[in-house]
């Protein structure tokens, strides 16, 4: 090679080396950036505490939701979770009491909550139905047995004479009505004209709600009305 082309050669490949440099720079972890956040939610001694349970069956519940269990039921309660799978009688049996004396401490509170939004209502709002999607939560889904939902439309005989023969039975029960299209005053109007107990309502033993589509998610074929229940997460007919 001519020697004077050598000067110019490694001025090239230093171009060369310095542009790939730039183009993929090797960059080294600083210090913070390798330092792992503790997690915010509380300790899993804490969680195991709020549940009635030790450290260890914690863990057994984590192990639990980490197997087969995990995709069967992924969002079993911790006390659910160690019962299904408990290996001895006694196992279960001690979940299903902290299971049951829980959920009863549970009712208690929701109880006293339902009172007092019942009592606010009442004093904000006196002579108005209270229609669901209003409040914060649906007694469907707080109250500790499952309450049957009575679906209905407008201008439907049928519909009315079943919400009063559930009425005069004392059920507890949900109204839904089927085409609301939201509008409060369409659910007040048609639970006047089907003779719906106002104090029943205010008491939340009956409650009005819309629709909002729950209806056809069902795929529910044959007219209204139509009666149906919560059994294990999934809506059955009762009618």
């Amino acid at each position: 090679m001519n020697k004077a082309l050598l000067p110019s050669v490694a001025c090239l490949v230093s171009l060369l080396t310095t542009g790939a440099a730039m183009a993929n720079p090797i960059t080294t972890p600083s210090r913070n950036q390798n330092t792992q956040v503790a997690p915010l939610g509380r300790s899993h001694s804490e969680q195991a505490v709020s549940w009635g349970l030790t450290e260890q069956e914690w863990t057994r519940f984590e192990q639990i939701q980490a197997g087969p269990r995990g995709f069967w039921s992924p969002n079993l309660d911790p006390l659910t979770a160690l019962g299904v799978e408990a290996q001895t009688d006694e196992e279960r049996q001690r979940y299903a009491e902290l299971q049951v004396a829980l959920e009863a401490k549970r009712a208690e509170r929701e109880l006293a909550y339902q009172n007092a939004y019942t009592a606010a209502w009442t004093k904000l709002f006196p002579g108005l139905l209270p229609i669901q999607g209003m409040a914060s939560s649906s007694p469907t889904s707080s109250s500790v047995a499952p309450r049957p939902a009575l679906f209905v439309e407008d201008h439907c005989p049928a519909c009315t004479a079943e919400a009063q023969r559930l009425q005069n039975s004392d059920t507890t029960f949900d109204i839904y009505l089927v085409g609301s299209q939201g509008e409060d005053e369409r659910v007040r109007r048609w639970a006047r004209q089907a003779d719906i107990d106002p104090a029943k309502v205010q008491r939340r033993q009956i409650t009005l709600n819309h629709d909002r589509g729950r209806w056809f998610s069902l795929g529910a074929l044959g007219p209204l009305p139509a009666t149906y229940q919560q059994v294990n997460g999934q809506w059955q007919r009762l009618d």
